[in-house]
This record gives structure tokens, sequence and C-alpha cells, in this order.
């Protein structure tokens, strides 16, 4: 019996586990084709040190905590600066907030457990579940991901809250070359799929097509003939704010659950092409 992914070639959009995606689709018989749109993290090393001094000294009332990677680079230059413990010992001191269930299980193994996590790994799941909360003259510390958060740091100014934003890494662009060459790609519909694992890299590959006037026949094609498969659900949702319509996503919010879901996905497509014959 042919594997699902048998001959298909289907990108890689992360830049990170890239050789474990790999490995699982090539176990599914299909080719993988590494096209990074998120460029690597880069640490606002000084901006942290100041914002990390800040909160030991006045302290904080709330933690949001909104990535797992983002608590781990602020827990890692607190340790380069000599105040890991004391940033703990406020944490732990602190109503806890966390979005992800990468977030809450590291908060977990540090002993923490939020008040608040929200229940479909999103801003607005845990934003929903903070609005009981009364925040009217709190002082509340919100670790970012890499790039502003509007959504959430408006809910809690909008509840009175004084709010500090603390962004431990940013984003870069990807290689132009690299989202040229994927636009080509899907637009001649020479890959099979697209696998998408953050909202990041659809809004950076979305904003090179726009500026490249690639967008519209990028989401045609997408829609009728490459699939775009999604790690989650904020992946998804990125995807049908550019107008692509068809998303596969799997309950699971993993990357091997994706491919996994792309499998099924094609095996489905083959069992009912050979019905059809």
């Amino acid at each position: 019996m042919a594997k699902a992914l048998e001959g298909k070639r289907i990108v890689i959009a992360g830049s990170r586990k890239i050789s474990e995606m790999s490995e699982i689709i090539e176990r599914q018989g299909g080719v993988p084709v590494v096209r990074p749109q998120q460029g690597t993290l880069v640490l606002a090393e000084d901006e942290v040190k100041r914002d990390l001094l800040q909160v030991l000294e006045s302290g904080t009332d709330w933690f949001i905590f909104t990535t797992g990677t983002g608590l781990e680079a602020l827990l890692d230059q607190a340790e380069r600066i000599g105040v890991r413990s004391p940033l703990l010992d406020i944490v732990k001191q602190s109503k806890v907030g966390a979005r992800g269930y990468k977030t809450l299980a590291k908060l977990k193994q540090l002993g923490i457990e939020p008040v608040a996590d929200d229940d479909d790994g999103t801003t607005q799941g845990l934003i929903r579940k903070l609005e009981a909360y009364d925040f009217e003259g709190q002082g509340v510390t919100v670790q970012l991901h890499g790039e502003p958060m509007p959504s959430l740091v408006g809910f809690f100014e909008r509840k009175g809250a004084a709010v500090r934003a603390i962004l431990p890494y940013k984003h870069v662009p990807p290689d132009a070359q690299v989202s040229r060459r994927l636009c080509q790609e899907i637009a001649d519909a020479s890959v099979d799929a697209v696998c998408f694992t953050s909202a990041v890299q659809v809004r950076y590959f979305y904003q090179f097509a726009k500026q490249n006037g690639l967008d519209r026949q990028i989401t045609e094609s997408l829609n009728r003939r490459v699939l775009a498969a999604a790690v989650g659900k904020v992946t998804a949702e990125a995807l049908r704010e550019e107008g692509v319509s068809r998303v596969l996503a799997p309950d699971i919010e993993r990357m091997g659950a994706m491919i996994v879901e792309l499998a099924h996905y094609y095996r489905n497509q083959s069992a009912l092409k050979g019905m059809m014959e």
C-alpha cells in the first residue's frame, strides 16, 4: 500500500524543529521542502535587562506569560544578570495568567500555578478568562512574544491597569529570496501543501506577497490547488484573515499532529478518487 504522502512535496514554513518535521513527512512518503518564513529570533537583551530591573524594583500585581519560548528567554536573561531567583520570587507572589500549553507546562515545572489560562491557545481565549478579574489600579507585567500584542495590552488598559510590556525576543523577516521562491512554487503548484507553524510566518509571507503584487495569485492557488496546513487555531485564523478559506488544522496543536492530519487528508482524497474511478 502506498504511503499517504507518497510523492507529495510538503513545504515547511517554520524555522524550528525542521529535521523532526522532515522525518515525519519522509516516513509518510513525502518530500519535505524547507522554506522558512520566520526569521531568527533576536534577543532584545538591553531592553529586557532594563525592564527586569524595573519589575524587581517596583514589583507587580500580575504577570502574564504568552509563550513558553518567551518565558524561557526571560528567565535566561535574568540568569545572565544574576536576578533569576528574585524574579521567580516576584512571579510566585503575583497572580499569573498564561497563554498556550507550552507556557502552562513551563510554569508548572517551576511550581507556578496560573490563576487564569486560555482554553483554546489564543489571546482572545486568555482575555475571556481574565474578564472576571478586577484590574483597576493593578500593575500588570505582560511578556510579549516577538511582536506587539495590542489586543491584550489594550484589554488591561481599558480595565484600568498600569501595564508594563516586556519583549524578550523579536522576530526578523525571512530571507526575501526564500519568500520569492515559495511564492513561485505556490503560484505554479509545484508543491502540494504548505505547513505554517505560527501566525508570524503567515504575516511575513503575505507581507512579502503583497509588496510584490502576488497576494491574490497566492490566495487563489491556496484555495484551489495547494493545501495550506496550520499548526493550530491562531495560525489558521491568520490564514483566513488573508482570504485563505481552505485550511487544514489538527485538533491537537502540535507539529507532528499537523503532518498526521495532512496524511489523513491525502489518504481520504485517494480513497474518494478510487471510488469514483
